[in-house]
C-alpha cells in the first residue's frame, strides 16, 4: 500500500476511507502524519502523528490551511483534551535543518512523531510525497490533510504546536515579530533581519538569511 499518485480528494473534506483500506489490509493502529514549518526562515519544523478512535467525531476538523487561527486553536484544544486520541508531536531543530536540509529534517521530524506514539502504529498515512527509509509501513497521500481525517488532525496539532513555539520565541526576541508571521519571510520579517541581524533561531541555510549573515565587504 505504499505510494499514492492521486493529487486530490473528493472535494467533500477529509474522510476515513484510507484508514478503512488499511484496516482491510490487516493493520490496526493507523496514524496520520503531517508537518508544519517547511517554508519559514526561522524556527523548527514540527510534525505530528495522530491515531483517532474508530468512532471519533469532531465537527469542522479539516486541513489546517483551510481554517482560521481561532478555529485551529479550538480544534487543537479538543484533540489535545481527548484522551482517546493518541498523539505525538516532534520537531527537527534549526541546527538539524541547516545540517541536513529542510526536506530531510522534515522527514526526521515525521519519523520522530511516529516513533513517539506508544505503542507505535503499525501503519502510517503520511501527507505529501514518500518519505525515504521510513521505519514503518506507510502510504503517502498528496494533499492528504484535505483527504484523510487522521492526517487533518495531525495537521492541526503540528501547525498550532509550531505557532505556540514561535510565540515563545517572540517573547525571547520580540524585535523579529515571530508571533505575527511564525518565521515566514514577510516584508516586516525581512526588514527586522536587515535591522537586527540573524538570531540563533534563523535558518542560515535559507538564502535570505544566508545573505544577511554574510559580513559586509567594502
Amino acid at each position: 500500500m505504499r505510494g499514492d499518485a492521486a493529487a486530490g480528494g473528493t472535494g467533500s473534506g477529509p474522510d476515513r476511507q484510507a484508514e478503512r483500506e488499511a484496516r482491510a489490509a490487516g493493520y490496526a493502529r493507523i496514524c496520520g502524519i503531517d508537518e508544519a514549518g517547511r517554508g519559514p526562515l526561522a524556527g523548527p519544523v514540527v510534525a505530528a502523528a495522530v491515531i483517532l478512535p474508530e468512532d471519533f467525531e469532531l465537527p469542522g476538523l479539516n486541513d489546517s490551511k483551510k481554517l482560521s487561527a481561532k478555529r485551529r486553536e479550538v480544534l487543537f484544544e479538543a484533540l489535545m483534551g481527548d484522551d482517546r486520541v493518541q498523539k505525538s508531536v516532534a520537531e527537527a531543530s534549526v541546527e538539524e535543518i541547516d545540517r541536513l536540509n529542510i526536506l530531510r529534517a522534515t522527514h526526521l521530524a515525521m519519523r520522530r512523531a511516529a516513533e513517539g506514539l506508544n505503542p507505535r502504529p503499525d501503519f502510517c498515512l503520511i501527507d505529501g510525497l514518500a518519505v525515504p527509509g521510513f521505519p514503518l509501513p506507510s502510504r503517502n497521500m498528496v494533499k492528504g490533510d484535505a483527504r484523510c481525517l487522521c492526517i487533518a488532525a495531525a495537521s492541526i496539532l503540528a501547525k498550532v504546536s509550531r505557532d505556540h513555539l514561535m510565540q515563545q520565541l517572540d517573547r525571547e526576541f520580540p524585535m523579529y515579530g515571530f508571533a505575527r508571521h511564525a518565521g515566514y519571510g514577510t516584508a516586516a520579517h525581512l526588514k527586522a533581519l536587515r535591522e537586527y541581524g540573524v538570531s540563533p533561531h534563523h535558518r542560515r541555510s535559507f538564502a535570505p538569511v544566508a545573505q544577511m549573515a554574510l559580513p559586509l565587504e567594502f
